[in-house]
């Protein structure tokens, strides 16, 4: 994972080689590998007694979805893993059902043997182990700085632009908090998530699930890199009048996967072991602001041409992790403004929602790494702040900076809202809502995929209801109302007019689905590009809104009352 600002980078350098010079002459490189087995005919475990290997929360989350179960879920055979933890010298890490493996570390010489084992198909080599030094980065492609004060509404704090911009501030006041949504942090560490007065509730509410670190095996996750931190606090921070996140009631899992003394694809294999740990827990949405494309001597770098959805190991476990009825939501990566440029690993992969950069005015930001993947396909599939985005320290203090690494969780909090309000959804029906929500929906390219996505908008969707040419997030020449849809309970929404319907009489009128008339509502002629809307009397509904002008034709507008 690339999140080094280049002085730290010089100081992991010098000393990983000082680490190297500490081990004695003529003792064998220990390394970790990936031991795919030849198959899984002999398992005890079986597809008609899945609660052996998988919860109800997993089980009920695909009977929901309709996914069936296959071979691949299947636990390795412990038979095999005996076989190749017996070899003098080898000991084993992890199993991968998925990849049907199991990670080993030994040397080269009992490698050999293990690969001899008439159980063993092949072995690749994850890493060079060596002395780890934990160093702390600040966050992916982000240069920090002390928040400047800004416009909030109450509550949110420095967060409501990001928040706002998305449409989950209407997410919120609908209900939709994130509640009962369970979400995997995958990342380098999480130091003061357990003190911080932004995350207590996750505590307090028991909604702090589960953590791991699957670098050390062991669950010691309070330490080490502080960007889990950062990425978190974007959607799970909740201290009103402070700062809130995107899903600030969602229960979370976190589990570090990154080592940030080096970069291996041990990295990217940690990451398909805690995808299928949350794929047994029946977790509901990954997010991943990691990204692979280059390794420390002696991996080999991936090139442009493996980022095809197929061949890289994170997106390869990616792409399984989808289609067991997870929504994975990956950052694309920073690397838009240096000679890589394109995504990275695990962005690339076919059935995961990959977030670009914008800034609070919704350009894009230059490092956002672009797409299309190698095998042309359509990517990054939306885009969201990411350009001095805000998030909190783990003193507490606020930051703003810059990375994918934030607008890939700001809009996990977007979708774990939505998903909430659509729980019979399928992941892949979700990013097709989010994707027609955005503000390039009719338009995407390969620079931020379809847009900005919008909550409102995404609502407007499942209803049915046609989307206008528009977004209804930022201020421009058009009418606007907001917040669509209206929360239960508020007395009114905002009307905005572009100049030209100002300085005049309007008459506004709501139908119903049926066309039938609700409310006549005449506006007197003002200056005011701001009106307000009564709404008190309108029942939970879908309303055509429509704005008579003299001498002009209607504008006709959707309204949806929650």
């Amino acid at each position: 994972m690339r999140i080094l600002i280049l002085l730290v980078m010089a100081c992991w350098s010098f000393t990983n080689r000082a680490a190297a010079a500490l081990r004695p002459p003529g003792v064998p490189t220990v390394r970790k590998h990936l031991v795919y087995l030849r198959d899984k005919a002999n398992t005890p475990y079986s597809l008609s007694a899945p609660q052996r290997f998988l919860t109800a929360r997993a089980l009920e989350r695909r009977t929901r979805q309709g996914i069936a179960l296959q071979p691949r879920d299947l636990p390795v055979d412990p038979v095999y893993v005996e076989q190749v933890q017996s070899v003098s010298g080898a000991k084993v890490w992890y199993t991968s059902r998925w990849f049907n493996a199991v990670v080993v570390e030994c040397d080269s010489a009992t490698l050999a043997v293990v690969q001899a084992l008439p159980c063993v198909r092949s072995a690749r080599t994850l890493n060079r182990s060596g002395v780890g030094v934990v160093v702390s980065p600040v966050g992916e492609g982000s240069v920090p700085t002390v928040a400047r004060p800004a416009g909030t509404r109450a509550g949110y704090g420095r967060a409501y632009a990001q928040t706002h911009q998305i449409g989950a501030d209407v997410m919120h006041d609908a209900g939709f908090r994130g509640e009962g949504m369970q979400i995997a942090v995958f990342d380098g560490g999480f130091p003061g998530v357990n003190t911080g007065a932004v995350f207590a509730s996750l505590y307090q509410e028991n909604r702090l699930a589960s953590v791991y670190n699957f670098v050390g095996r062991d669950q010691n996750v309070y330490q080490y890199d502080n960007h889990g931190t950062l990425v978190l606090s974007t959607m799970a921070g909740n201290q009103p009048g402070v700062f809130i996140g995107t899903a600030p009631q969602a229960t979370y899992h976190l589990f570090v996967t990154e080592d940030v003394a080096s970069e291996h694809p041990v990295e990217e294999v940690n990451w398909l072991i805690a995808a299928e740990r949350a794929d047994s827990l029946g977790i509901d949405i990954i997010n991943s602001s990691l990204g692979y494309n280059t390794f420390d001597a002696p991996s080999v770098d991936y090139t442009y041409a493996e980022l095809d959805g197929r061949t890289a190991l994170s997106t390869r476990a990616a792409t399984v992790a989808g289609r067991v009825g997870m929504l994975v939501v990956s950052s694309a990566g920073n690397e838009g403004n240096n000679r890589w440029r394109y995504l990275t690993a695990p962005a690339d992969a076919d059935s995961i929602l990959t977030v670009g950069a914008v800034d609070s005015l919704g350009a894009r930001a230059n490092f956002s790494s672009i797409g299309p993947t190698a095998d042309n396909r359509l990517k990054p599939n939306v885009s969201a702040m990411g350009r001095q985005a805000a998030f909190v320290y783990p003193s507490g203090a606020i930051g703003r900076g810059n990375g994918t690494s934030f607008s890939s969780p700001i809009t996990a909090g977007l979708a774990a809202g939505f998903w909430q309000a659509h729980p019979t959804l399928t992941p892949q029906q979700v990013i097709e809502y989010l994707q027609r929500s955005a503000s390039q929906a009719t338009t995407p390219d390969t620079l931020l995929g379809y847009g900005i996505p919008n909550f409102g908008r995404a609502q407007q969707a499942v209803a049915g209801i046609p989307l206008p040419t528009a977004p209804t997030v930022g201020v421009g020449n058009r009418v606007q109302l907001y917040p669509n849809p209206v929360p239960a309970g508020a007395a009114a929404c905002t009307l905005q007019l572009p100049a030209e319907l100002r300085s005049q009489p309007l008459e506004v009128r709501l139908y119903d689905v049926r066309g039938a008339l609700v409310t006549t509502l005449l506006l007197p002629a003002s200056n005011a590009a701001i009106v307000q809307l009564p709404t008190t009397a309108l029942r939970p509904g879908v309303y055509s809104c429509r704005l008579g002008r003299s001498g002009g034709p209607p504008y006709t507008l959707r309204l949806i009352r929650l």
